[in-house]
């Protein structure tokens, strides 16, 4: 099984950026995280982190043929990108939408998921662990 896991904007800043509403660990901190999990689990784990939209459109493009599930965290770009909801849809990969906070308990503009109707599925307010609940999930929707 394979996985992609891809990072939206401002994720290379975690550790330092708001740590009381995104934790402490940093984006190197989930991604080893996740690679341990990945062995655990038996899953080959691919990671990408942009801040660029056209960059994430042209990582969930390139995952086509390759990835049994892709994990993404679109950070602001949730709220505001119907390119990524589009590449998502037109891959028909199963994704997995997650978020560290509690995106529903925040500010009313983070309530609107752009990504949620094409996702199979939505983590969020776990903190890094919503990354490896998604993993499980992922290892899970493949069982199906």
């Amino acid at each position: 099984m394979k996985v992609l896991v891809i990072h939206g904007p401002n994720l290379n800043l975690l550790g330092s950026r708001e740590p009381e509403t995104y934790g402490s660990a940093t984006l190197d901190d989930i991604n080893r995280m996740l690679r341990e999990e990945a062995s655990r689990l038996g899953i080959e784990l691919s990671t990408v982190q942009s801040n660029s939209e056209g960059a994430l459109v042209e990582a969930i493009q390139a995952a086509s043929g390759w990835a049994d599930v892709i994990i993404i965290n679109p950070a602001a770009y949730t709220h505001t990108s119907v390119a990524l909801r589009d590449a998502i849809s037109a891959v028909g990969i199963p994704t997995i939408e997650v978020h560290l906070s509690n995106i529903h308990a925040r500010e009313e503009f983070r309530h609107k998921s752009h990504i949620a109707p094409v996702a199979i599925g939505q983590i969020a307010g776990f903190g890094a662990d919503s990354y490896r609940l998604a993993l499980i999930a992922a290892k899970n929707v493949t069982r199906a």
